[in-house]
């Protein structure tokens, strides 16, 4: 494959493992604390997420290190949309809280 056109992709392929490891991430925080196991929640979360990341980025990289760190750069994105999503998220529920307490 090209380079110009196989780096792009691996960014935006890096990208979507990221919002895959990530957004598992978060919904797994968020269902956790209401499951009855959250051992096995955690646990199962986890081992699915990193086989994902691990296997996309062997898959994606196919020995190429520049494909590797493009994947990286990707995926690097999608943890910070991802973390300032999940920020804006909790802010309104926070603000919430803060009302109730003070009055």
């Amino acid at each position: 494959m090209n380079d110009l056109l196989a780096l792009p992709l691996a960014v935006i392929a890096g990208f979507a493992l990221g919002l895959f490891f990530f957004g598992g991430l978060w919904w797994t925080v968020q269902r956790g604390v209401i499951t009855r196991h959250p051992a096995l929640l955690f646990i199962g979360s986890m081992v699915l997420r990193l086989a994902v990341a691990a296997g996309g980025f062997w898959l994606i990289s196919a020995g190429d290190w520049r494909r590797l760190v493009a994947c990286l750069a990707g995926f690097l994105v999608a943890r910070w949309l991802v973390t300032r999503w999940t920020r804006r998220q909790q802010a309104p529920a926070k603000m919430g809280e803060e009302s109730r307490s003070c009055s």
